[in-house]
């Protein structure tokens, strides 16, 4: 399956990404004053592995899934957990490609799990399709084997795996990998490529029933209409504007920068609709930078200015005292805010101009993907504001 289907499933992981945490944990009751406890308020995950076929071509598929990965990636952004926003981690693996170690079962970690939404766009997008032997039930269990899933319960973990092989293929048995699965708290969600009932009678859907996660099948065929609005060129402006707002610092700030700006073209080269929709998600809370953007990390206290040298700081703020940098990161993170608000300002006005003017509202990866993690997400007691 081709390259492109992998952006597909990647959508689809990133539903699953967005929904919130489970539990609200009560607050200690020196939370205000404790900058610890104000930390660790933020230690719960979506955790979304993403199992990509890498096997055949199905350029339909995933040109549809790059086309809306954005989209459902701004639908889930606004899941909650009472008054708590999740984190959100994603893990991406290839399979069944000729190119990949036999040994190995033709079966390669792209990227163990990671919060850097751009890094995880660049795989997605750098990933070539080989034919090959696809071991679903193989590349279920060296995810569960090889990723830190953690052992927090409210947490939600979730597998996405795409295909259009018999999932019965390999040695190792998908209903013995279920269980190891169900032992962790994760859920396994199947994605086959191709017709619904082939799917069920391929194991697809049985794949995923053992752990009470949801069996889908996809039309790569199908299309994805864009909906031009009247806020599109206003919001892009916005997105140029947002891209300055940002202060590298460290040994990787401008190869992180210009990743930035290459995913902006990869969203941007299938149509302007797409690169608005990725616009948004920079908006959200789900799009943090603080490994090599300054107003993040000094927000998510990562790093403290005081002992930041001057060969990690951009060329605007050598020679800077530690009081001068914090005024200047203060300004920038209220230019940012005041941009990201009118972004949601505008998007709002465009989800309403793009709902009246849709005539087909039931797109398959779209609405499947989200319905089902909305489902999987309410055990955990998520809600969508």
């Amino acid at each position: 399956m081709k390259t492109h289907f992998k952006t597909l499933v990647f959508s689809i992981a990133l539903i699953g990404f967005t929904a919130c945490n489970a539990n609200n944990k009560k607050q200690p009751a020196n939370y205000a004053q404790t900058e610890i406890a104000k930390h660790e308020i933020n230690k719960q995950f979506i955790k979304v592995a993403l199992l990509l076929d890498t096997s055949n071509s199905m350029d339909g598929l995933i040109d549809q899934a790059k086309a809306q990965l954005w989209d459902i990636v701004n639908e889930l952004s606004y899941a909650k957990c009472g008054s708590n926003k999740p984190n959100l981690e994603i893990a991406l693996y290839e399979y069944g490609n000729d190119g990949l170690n036999s040994a190995e079962g033709y079966i390669r970690q792209v990227l163990a799990f990671s919060t850097d939404l751009d890094e995880i766009s660049k795989e997605l997008f750098s990933l070539t399709t080989n034919g090959g032997e696809e071991y679903c039930g193989q590349v279920i269990q060296t995810s569960l084997n090889q990723l830190n899933w953690g052992k927090n319960p409210d947490d939600l973990k979730l597998i996405f795996i795409a295909g259009n092989e018999p999932f019965t293929q390999g040695k190792v048995n998908y209903k013995d990998v279920s269980v190891n699965a169900k032992e962790k708290g994760i859920t396994i969600n199947t994605i086959f490529c191709g017709d619904y009932n082939q799917g069920i009678s391929t194991s697809w859907k049985d794949g995923a029933a053992l752990t009470n996660g949801d069996y889908m099948a996809i039309n790569q065929n199908k299309t994805t209409v864009h909906i031009v609005s009247p806020y599109d060129d206003e919001i892009l402006i916005l997105n140029q504007k947002l891209n300055k707002t940002y202060v590298i610092y460290g040994k990787i700030g401008k190869q992180k920068i210009a990743l930035q700006a290459e995913q902006d073209s990869n969203a941007q080269g299938y149509s302007k609709a797409n690169a608005v929709s990725r616009t948004v998600s920079k908006s959200s809370h789900l799009y943090k930078n603080e490994t090599w953007d300054l107003v993040d990390a000094v927000e998510l206290k990562e790093v403290s200015v005081e002992t930041l040298k001057d060969d990690a700081l951009p060329e605007e703020l050598k020679g800077k005292s530690a009081a001068e940098i914090k005024k200047y990161v203060s300004e920038k993170k209220k230019e940012r805010e005041q941009i990201q608000n009118k972004i949601q300002e505008l998007n709002a006005k465009r989800k309403i101009y793009i709902s009246e003017q849709k005539t087909d509202t039931k797109n398959g990866l779209e609405n499947a993907m989200t319905n089902a993690i909305k489902e999987q997400a309410k055990k955990k007691k998520y809600t969508w504001n």
